[in-house]
């Protein structure tokens, strides 16, 4: 999809996403001590706005317009309104002097994923921590929900190739991680299924 597809699918809901932070980028971050963070591909800006609760100085990057300006809108209240929120493709954005880099269910074929894994990877600081959360590979047959499309899925193997030498970073975590997913059954039940996602957190070097 690209940039004014995204900014349908998000004019057309009040929410595409939750309003919480993904529960891999809290549970993965909230320790660490704030600094500067870039949120690539931040969409309606909920882990952005999450880091910049925590005390993060947050530039915060998606190529929806529309979903900026909902970002924008969500944070103007809150610690949000502190974020600096830019219309720009993952692709091309460039940036420098930041100590954490989120990449949050990006799903893109595997060279242009590089591309933005190397991009971001790029604007941190040695002892710069990287985490990315991506819909995992397996998904598609053993999980639910996601991109239906195999081009798009990918590994955590698959994002430590993108970053090239490990003389480079140190990994904290790099592995296939399950996701509970709710939904409402034919009788009005909570149902759970699992969900997989690839989860990467390095420090770089």
């Amino acid at each position: 999809m690209d940039a004014a597809a995204w900014d349908e699918r998000y004019a057309a809901a009040p929410l595409v996403w939750s309003a919480g932070p993904n529960q891999f980028v809290a549970s993965e971050l909230g320790e660490l001590t704030p600094g500067r963070a870039v949120d690539l591909a931040c969409g309606e800006g909920r882990n952005a706005i999450w880091l910049a609760a925590r005390g993060w100085e947050v530039t915060a990057v998606d190529f929806s317009a529309v979903a900026v300006e909902k970002a924008r809108q969500l944070g103007a209240d809150g610690p949000g309104a502190d974020v600096e929120w830019v219309v720009a493709d993952a692709l091309t954005w460039t940036g420098a002097g930041f100590g954490l880099a989120v990449l949050a269910y990006l799903q893109l074929p595997a060279d242009e994923r590089r591309t933005a894994v190397r991009n971001v990877w790029s604007a941190l600081v040695p002892g710069g921590h990287l985490l990315v959360v991506a819909h995992d590979s397996t998904n598609l047959t053993e999980g639910t929900g996601g991109p239906q499309d195999a081009s798009v899925l990918y590994t955590a193997d698959d994002v430590l190739s993108d970053l090239g030498g490990s003389q480079e970073y140190d990994v904290l975590r790099a592995e296939r991680v399950a996701r509970v997913v709710h939904s409402a059954d034919e009788h009005g039940g909570e149902a759970e299924r699992i969900a997989w996602d690839a989860l990467v957190h390095v420090v770089r070097r």
